[in-house]
């Protein structure tokens, strides 16, 4: 008889996903992972100046050299990271081997890196699950050079910067008419922006939450707790370090970025502190709903035993009172009497409903 035969018509929800909790806790530095060469690259190219406008998606990754110095802005945007590209356009756009590595790595911590004549960012794009309820995570690689910016995506299906390019094809918009430094500052301002999405969906959840346990503590409450803070482990992880990321700007003295274009990335660490605060605000939500859990379980356990506790006390007059005329001996009281019976049964009776006036008048239940 197999073992597994009749399993398949049981589904049953995991309550405790420990799947996630190795997907979150499995990051090792000391190991150098291997990533996965992507199965389609997109490659879009947008080179502009105030009144120019180019806009094309490219098949090759040399089709983006003539780009390089051409007295314009050019945004390069790869979707899909495959390691012959990535060595390519670093090559021929003089962009530094460790640089190289960074986009090649899986798993970073935020960070920004200024090797002239190159600055470079790290950071994750955040994304919420509405299915899994789960905060995915997409690694963006952001090279700011002379002239130019290359972004570098995992994903080709999905990205935050549609709102970017409209305002490039736009004649006359500010974007058109700032250089690089300004593009790499709303590509970065973009992302940060869409960090308040995903908490706006956590904050509900934790909403949604917090009714679900006042009506209902139980198992599976208990195990949507966990899975919530989680989550939050991941916006925490990915949130908190774009802090110091947006610091290095502000701290840099590189020539690729103007005086007034520092101003704009002050802006983005004001978000960035909010959104931090915030994060700190949701964990603190999340240990009050678990101490609010636990206090409805014991609420729930006191209940059940004061119940249990007057039902002992209302049957014990019944039991005692059984227990006398039970004992066998010649000489008890009403024994022969033709209303004994109907005497013990009211007695039976009727002190238990005193007993219930007397704990209702004090108020014990």
């Amino acid at each position: 008889m197999q073992e597994n035969k009749y399993l398949k018509y049981f589904n049953v929800l995991p309550l405790f996903n420990t799947r996630r909790t190795r997907d979150i806790f499995q990051v090792n530095p000391t190991v150098a992972p291997i990533r996965q060469e992507a199965a389609e690259t997109k490659i879009c190219v947008f080179d502009y100046s105030p009144q120019v406008l180019h806009e094309k998606c490219l098949d090759h990754i040399e089709e983006t050299y003539p780009f390089h110095k051409n007295d314009r802005v050019t945004w390069i945007n790869i979707d899909g990271i495959r390691k012959n590209d990535v060595d390519a356009i670093c090559n021929h756009f003089n962009i530094h081997p460790l640089i190289k590595e960074d986009i090649m790595s899986i798993g970073q911590r935020p960070k920004m890196d200024e090797m002239d004549p190159i600055l470079y960012c790290l950071l994750n794009m955040l994304y919420f699950n509405d299915k899994t309820g789960a905060v995915e995570t997409e690694q963006v690689s952001i090279v700011l050079g002379d002239g130019f910016v290359i972004s570098f995506q995992e994903d080709s299906e999905r990205d935050v910067f549609n709102f970017i390019r409209e305002k490039l094809r736009v004649t006359g918009s500010k974007l058109r008419q700032n250089k690089a430094d300004y593009l790499c500052y709303s590509l970065l301002d973009m992302i940060v922006d869409h960090y308040y999405i995903v908490m706006e969906k956590l904050g509900e959840n934790i909403e949604l939450l917090e009714e679900k346990i006042i009506r209902a503590s139980n198992t599976r409450a208990l195990a949507e707790i966990n899975n919530l803070r989680k989550e939050l482990i991941v916006l925490k992880r990915n949130v908190s370090p774009v802090r110091d990321l947006i610091n290095g700007f502000i701290r840099s003295d590189s020539e690729l970025l103007e005086e007034r274009t520092t101003k704009y990335f002050k802006d983005i660490h004001d978000h960035i502190l909010q959104a931090n605060e915030l994060a700190e605000n949701y964990r603190d939500m999340m240990m009050n709903l678990q101490d609010l859990y636990l206090s409805n379980v014991n609420l729930k356990t006191n209940e059940v035993m004061k119940v249990m506790a007057v039902v002992t006390c209302l049957l014990a007059p019944a039991t005692v009172i059984g227990g006398i005329f039970g004992m066998n001996f010649d000489r008890i009281p009403y024994l022969h009497n033709q209303y004994g019976f109907f005497i013990a049964i009211f007695l039976m009776l009727i002190i238990p409903v005193f007993m219930i006036y007397l704990f209702r008048k004090r108020g014990w239940f």
